[in-house]
């Protein structure tokens, strides 16, 4: 059967009204920042959910003040306009304990010239006195009133009801039967495999501009303002056959330069994205060159295992300097991240960013490269293991070694010793690996199991002997 196409819903209002608290609980789980600090939300997010059966995309915009002059509010009132756009239905959210204001009202006549089903959901309305509080705004001409509690889930289940009620369910088309269907899908065959990319770096050198380079769009504010991006934004592309699902995470600071709850939050989220990618693109602005907090960021995306791609931005504004010299000096900072290719770029002008695109399908297909056992005994068999400089106490003997999983790709060596391979011994393995296989961008993870475990007896005691005085 064909799916039918998933109607949206777009989540608006003003800012500190609880719209990412009504997003978190209607997709069920914690996918944008929640804080007290007005204005947290500044992109739109999606997700999806199930209710009864029937799914619905759900998006989530920033605090919108219509009219507003300055730069950041401009932009989250340009992104939720694209939400509003896209929308099958939307949700105004509205704070039961504040008093109505002028932008209330503004918002709720441009909402309802768009002609789509609307619903308001008067938030944080806990108590019996509160819900009769809700009735008052009804002032702003929207019939369809709802009081609920995000945070407690309150109400948010006949909200879901009535707005799936008026969201017509699309008829699935019928799938006309063949003898090739009956034994296997050929769009499962070909679905390409979607790759997750976190975009990585100080706040600043360019990851948001990179995300709107990459997928074509406006999907990402962009501002002089450093921090400007809180919550990680994603955009699913597919280009020649692969599917890309970007995600524009927020910059990575050094523990005492973050100050508000909200910067703290996101960059505890900008990691967590970043685990669950595959693929880093580690930004790095090519006029401030590459730094200690460029070398922390890496650390990440290399101790958790993702592959690494070394993205200098901004390229352009260096015309004189010396590409290979300019390598050298960043391979120094970053010795750990020897494995990286290394691209540069402009995310403004777009230039090399085809160079991008074929280190990611390069480095994609890499992480999930799988070696033979048979072609890893010949390896071996082929090493010269008295070149790796171990001390002999440290040193084992290799039985045998086989590929246990990709992404990224992890080898087990049998040796006859159960003991933690010396750093210099693991490194000299990796390298020689990679000369023999590639695995160009992904870091090779090793671990050590004997045949038998070397057990030690119990230590004897020792009788000293004390002269008499």
């Amino acid at each position: 059967m064909f799916p039918s196409r998933i109607p949206t819903l777009a989540i608006v209002g003003r800012p500190n009204v609880g719209k990412s608290t009504l997003f978190n609980r209607l997709i069920g789980s914690r996918r944008a920042i929640v804080g007290d600090e007005p204005g947290i939300t500044r992109d739109r997010l999606y997700s999806q959910t199930t209710w009864n059966g029937r799914q619905l995309r759900i998006v989530d915009t920033g605090g919108i003040i219509p009219d507003e002059k300055e730069l950041i509010p401009t932009e989250v009132f340009r992104q939720a306009k694209v939400a509003l756009d896209e929308a099958d239905a939307i949700v105004m959210v509205v704070d039961v304990r504040t008093e109505l204001t002028a932008p209330d009202m503004e918002l709720a006549r441009l909402l309802q010239r768009l002609s789509k089903p609307l619903f308001l959901a008067v938030n944080k309305v806990d108590s019996l006195k509160l819900e009769a509080e809700a009735e008052n705004f009804r002032t702003l001409g929207l019939q369809r009133l709802f009081p609920i509690s995000a945070e407690h889930g309150t109400g948010t289940a006949e909200l879901l009801e009535a707005v799936l009620h008026l969201i017509p369910e699309e008829p699935r088309k019928p799938e006309v039967p063949n003898a090739a269907q009956e034994t296997e899908s050929p769009q499962e065959e070909t679905a390409p495999q979607e790759t997750r990319v976190a975009i990585i770096g100080h706040p600043n050198v360019g990851k948001s501009t990179l995300l709107n380079a990459l997928t074509g769009t406006g999907r990402a504010i962009v501002s002089p303002v450093a921090g400007t991006t809180r919550d990680a934004v994603d955009e699913l592309l597919e280009k020649d056959g692969r599917r890309y699902r970007f995600i524009d995470t927020a910059g990575i600071r050094r523990k005492g330069k973050t100050h508000l709850m909200a910067e703290k939050l996101s960059v505890v989220m900008a990691r967590k994205h970043l685990e669950a990618a595959d693929v880093a693109l580690l930004v790095i602005d090519a006029v401030e060159g590459v730094n200690a907090l460029d070398a922390t960021i890496g650390g990440y995306a290399h101790e958790s295992g993702r592959s690494v791609i070394i993205v200098v931005n901004k390229w352009d504004m260096v015309p004189s300097a010396d590409r290979a010299i300019y390598e050298q000096q960043v391979r120094r900072a970053l010795k750990f991240l020897d494995y990286a290719p290394m691209v540069f770029i402009s995310a403004t002008s777009g230039k090399n960013l085809d160079k991008l695109f074929k280190a990611l399908e390069l480095v994609a297909s890499e992480r999930r490269k799988r070696i033979s056992t048979s072609q890893m005994n010949r390896f071996i068999e082929s090493v010269d293991f008295e070149r790796a400089s171990v001390p002999h106490r440290q040193k084992v003997r290799i039985y045998y070694m086989t590929q246990a999983q990709v992404s990224p790709p992890t080898f087990v060596i049998f040796t006859d010793k159960d003991v933690k391979l010396h750093f210099s011994y693991e490194r000299f393995l990796q390298n020689e690996i990679r000369k023999a296989f590639g695995f160009v961008g992904s870091p090779i993870w090793i671990k050590n199991r004997a045949r038998k475990k070397v057990e030690l007896g119990p230590r004897k005691k020792v009788k000293r002997r004390f002269s008499d005085r």
